[in-house]
């Protein structure tokens, strides 16, 4: 599973990888995480708030934090 994790570098960017590699840790999951910073990139995903969450090319997620029952969902999927 390839996560990016959209953000500049804020605290809330900073959780969300975070919690993202705990839950996975936890559910046994691998993924690939990575965190994309560069404005320009970001923008390529039509997103305008951050945290966002990309998970195999598809925008799930923009603007603050993720709930841990949201991430969960996200991994089972």
């Amino acid at each position: 599973m390839d996560i990016k994790v959209l953000g500049t570098g804020c605290a809330n960017c900073k959780n969300t990888l975070a919690l993202i590699e705990q839950v996975a840790q936890a559910r046994g999951v691998a993924v690939h995480l990575e965190k994309v910073e560069e404005l320009k990139d970001i923008m390529a995903y039509g997103v305008m708030s951050t945290p966002g969450v990309v998970i195999n090319g598809k925008v799930v997620h923009a603007g603050g934090v993720p709930s841990r029952d949201k991430v969960e969902q996200w991994l089972r999927a």
